[in-house]
């Protein structure tokens, strides 16, 4: 009897330091895949993707290591059985035959390979915490050392931290890009940590929910990104909104068709004329900034190609786009020096043809809606659910207008990652909140 007592107690002591342990870990991952081995660096002069050079290639090779070996000793086995889901794996077998059409297929798998090793330092940061305080934890460390370096870099280094008139958007100069390389990438991470604040406060965690939530609004307001700031509103009414009377099927199908609806009322309005006459009519940007010849030229390209499309990373720079003849007398747009189409579900179709773009409406919309509704009733699981599901429809309306999926490490792209199999988890796994937790502010 005394011996079995005072195993349990051992046990007992040691788990609490190695629960410690697994957040804190997770923290340091989740710091590291927001803030870059690169930061303060704008987009005009950064290597494109994170994988561009020796210091990325290390740093993440690195970290996908260092990843893999925390989730095997330190991670709950049921957790990592629970986040396997086989679509994505056929996901990420589109996204490696696509390399093969690349202008560059070497260069390509590269790319894949530091998107999926990203990918699953991701899936770390949720299979490590062992329970809600955990991932609170780390979310709370890693949120609020981008807002540190971010605010701190307005005042010692501006130049870095906001826009500037020497750039080549000009137009965008004083607008607020913290430690990232644009306002648009800075826009949806400030939202998504806005969204942390409700989440900290949903769970007791107040005075760090409420400085979270001001910090990260009042940064996404001096982004400039008028989408971001719309947004943030509409999606916490989506998702809350219904949520809070449990009608969880509701708010997904609410999701659903303003997803629809974000279609007609963007890249649809070059099938679907009704919807572009009544744009007119309400007086509103019917090219979304000279967008819609961006979508027009590549919707031209794609048709010649469209089940395998151009490569994974290839069109944008090759020289179907980089030899055309001037397309100004058609377009408003001349697109031979742009990087992406703006639209993320078109660069998806793009890059590997319509099959693979109908599997990432499913990975990324589809199965996502359907782990929410079906998301366990559980106090944490619920309050966990929502801020996923918060983070996924901000970034699938804003992919409309931005392109960011499966482009290795990119902040915005991890967060949708976080968010499917974020909502994959609280499906399938009871979230605890912590065996006599305390609440912190």
């Amino acid at each position: 009897m005394s011996s079995i007592d005072n195993l349990k107690r051992t046990d007992a002591e040691s788990a609490i330091p190695m629960r410690l342990v697994a957040g804190l870990v997770a923290a340091i991952i989740l710091c590291v895949l927001l803030i870059s081995f690169r930061p303060f660096q704008p987009a005009s002069t950064a290597i494109a993707g994170s994988g561009g050079d020796l210091v990325n290639q290390l740093g993440f090779g690195a970290l996908g290591g260092i990843s893999v070996l925390a989730m095997m000793v330190l991670a709950n086995p049921r957790t990592l059985v629970a986040l396997i889901s086989p679509m994505w794996i056929v996901m990420f077998g589109f996204l490696f035959l696509s390399t093969f059409a690349a202008t560059d297929p070497g260069a390509a798998q590269r790319a894949v390979l530091f998107t999926v090793i990203a990918a699953l330092c991701m899936i770390a940061v949720l299979a490590l915490p062992r329970d809600a305080d955990g991932f609170s934890l780390a979310l709370v460390i890693a949120a609020f050392a981008v807002l540190t370096l971010s605010y701190a870099g307005l005042v010692l280094v501006p130049d870095l931290a906001k826009h500037t008139a020497n750039e080549i958007e000009a137009e965008h100069a004083g607008l607020w890009r913290g430690i990232f390389a644009h306002k648009n990438i800075a826009g949806p991470v400030m939202a998504a940590f806005s969204f942390a604040g409700i989440y900290l406060l949903r769970r007791g965690w107040r005075g760090t929910g409420i400085v979270l939530l001001m910090l990260a609004l009042w940064f996404v307001a001096h982004t400039g990104s008028k989408t971001a700031t719309a947004l943030v509103p509409i999606v916490i009414f989506l998702v809350m909104f219904p949520g809070m009377f449990g009608f969880r099927m509701i708010a997904a199908v609410l999701i659903a068709a303003a997803l629809i609806g974000f279609f007609f009322f963007t890249i649809g309005t070059l099938f679907f004329p009704a919807t572009h006459d009544l744009l007119v009519q309400l007086g509103a940007d019917t090219t979304f900034t000279g967008r819609t010849s961006i979508w027009q030229f590549g919707l031209e390209k794609l048709a010649a190609t469209p089940w395998r499309g151009y490569g994974f990373e290839s069109f944008w720079e090759a020289p179907v786009v980089r030899q055309a003849e001037n397309p100004s007398y058609y377009l408003d747009w001349d697109v031979r020096g742009i990087v992406h189409a703006h639209n993320g579900y078109l660069d998806i179709a793009i890059a590997m043809g319509y099959p693979a773009m109908i599997c990432a409406l499913i990975v990324l919309i589809v199965l996502p809606l359907f782990d929410y509704a079906r998301c366990l009733k559980k106090r944490e699981n619920v309050f966990m659910a929502d801020f996923f599901m918060m983070c996924l429809t901000f970034s699938l309306m804003n992919a409309f207008l931005e392109s960011f999926f499966f482009r290795r490490a990119d902040p915005v792209w991890l967060l949708v990652v976080m968010a499917c199999f974020g909502l994959r988890m609280t499906a399938r796994v009871p979230i605890l909140a912590r065996i006599n937790s305390h609440r912190t502010s």
